[in-house]
């Protein structure tokens, strides 16, 4: 019980990912270069003609196939650009705003938490409680920790909404979004206001990182989904300048949202943000630092639930969002957001590898004349290199005590929920709404500080 006592209050430290030196980008490169090589013999061995039994069939099996191993090769590229930014020391006196939104059903603890650590929050600012409860205490809780309480109720556009109507009512120039389920250091604006020095840099966002990563299977496999992506590969994406917003914990200038009009409104309405944003010219920072812990579902269903929402927000930004900008992003920028809104095709591919199976049983229809073990050894390299590449930019991790590993946890919860992300693809095809879910928060007693 002391063990787990001590990692918990490990977890409400600050940490920040390692330096990246020459030496490290050097040895990453051989990595990479050594993957490169060996996903060319694999194509080469691939695509001889011996091993077509029916060309439909191959042609949808190596679809599928080369998808997985294409975008191996844009995240690989994508840690080539790894870059840390230096800390940059804010100036005095900017008005500062953080918009923690309230909803119907979310516990009143998590909202004492929250805002008692708002008001600890050690630079100058003004905390605002965007409310549509309609239950008066949270008005006073929000009175308790000295915020301001901004009663929005049926406004269009759920939480975004409510952050695009208060944006209307305030005077302060920047903004940083906390979901209510985070709690945030005393630190945490002196760590990003600073890139504001730029003019052109439109928001900071800074790591998320969890509290409740233990409580369960489900959490500590949601966790582990994330550990990679907000070190190493936002890293890579902010070096070719394309770190993304995300729901919670990102510090916007009031001036870049007011340029494309608020906040955006979506199932992904951080990654609308985002896209419109860097579209209209402005620059983002990612900070890998981890400066608030917040909470993961810790049930497979409200899990699932959040997976669709994502699921089928990513995909409206594919088919309306990307298109509709494309001519105004960098190069990179494109391939980045195709690489993210196409992330839940993953759904699409896993129901084919488990249906071309059945066609064979069930109707003798063989895609490929494979020799299995020679596919294992052809094979092998590709997976072998991979992983030593995913365990090697661990080393980049904002919290490396409890984000490296294998996160095995995190691959079987993904393939868990492959039906999910199957249903959000076909929502996304016919253009079926569903309602926004806000992701189910349980305050976790006696994990938080």
């Amino acid at each position: 019980m002391k063990k787990k006592k001590e990692q918990y209050k490990h977890l409400w430290e600050f940490w920040e990912a390692k330096e990246v030196t020459t030496i490290s980008r050097f040895f990453f490169l051989i990595l990479v270069i050594a993957g490169i090589i060996s996903i060319a013999l694999f194509f080469d061995w691939w695509f001889r003609p011996g091993h077509i039994a029916s060309i439909p069939l191959f042609v949808l099996l190596s679809l599928i196939i080369w998808y997985g191993i294409l975008r191996i090769i844009v995240i690989w590229i994508n840690y080539l650009g790894i870059k840390k930014p230096e800390r940059i020391e804010p100036e005095k006196g900017l008005k500062v705003a953080i918009f923690t939104t309230s909803s119907p059903g979310e516990p009143l603890s998590m909202f004492d938490k929250t805002l008692e650590a708002c008001a600890n929050i050690t630079y100058p600012h003004t905390t605002y409680l965007l409310d549509d409860t309609q239950d008066p205490q949270f008005k006073a809780i929000a009175e308790k920790h000295g915020a301001v309480w901004l009663e929005l109720v049926g406004l269009p556009g759920a939480k975004a909404g409510k952050v695009n109507k208060a944006l209307q009512m305030i005077e302060e120039d920047f903004i940083l979004i906390m979901d209510p389920d985070h709690i945030p250091f005393p630190n945490f604006l002196d760590e990003v206001l600073g890139y504001f020095k730029e003019e052109k840099v439109g928001f900071v966002q800074v790591s998320q990182a969890y509290y409740n990563q233990y409580r369960s299977f489900t959490a500590r496999g949601a966790a582990e989904q994330t550990y990679t992506f907000y070190g190493p590969t936002m890293m890579g994406m902010y070096g070719f300048g394309t770190s993304v917003a995300i729901g919670a914990n990102c510090t916007f200038r009031k001036k870049a949202l007011e340029s494309i009009g608020g906040h955006g409104i979506g199932l992904a309405e951080d990654l609308i943000t985002a896209i419109r944003l860097h579209a209209a010219g402005w620059k983002s920072v990612f900070r890998p630092v981890v400066v608030s812990r917040g909470l993961v579902p810790e049930d497979f269903g409200s899990f699932c639930k959040q997976q669709l929402k994502w699921s089928r927000g990513v995909f409206e930004v594919l088919f309306s969002e990307w298109p509709r900008l494309f001519k105004n992003l960098t190069g990179w920028q494109r391939l980045s957001y195709l690489a993210i809104s196409t992330y839940y095709v993953v759904g699409v591919t896993t129901f084919l590898y488990v249906a071309i199976p059945f066609l064979y049983f069930w109707a003798g229809w063989l895609p490929a004349n494979m020799d299995f073990g020679e596919f294992l050894i052809k094979g092998f390299p590709v997976v072998a290199i991979a992983i030593l590449i995913y365990l090697y930019v661990q080393r980049w991790m904002s919290h490396p005590p409890t984000e490296r590993g294998l996160h095995w946890r995190g691959m079987i919860l993904k393939f868990a929920t492959w039906p999910v992300f199957f249903l959000g693809a076909m929502l996304a095809v016919v253009n079926a709404e569903i309602p926004y879910i806000p992701t189910a928060k349980k305050a976790v007693k006696g994990l938080s500080p």
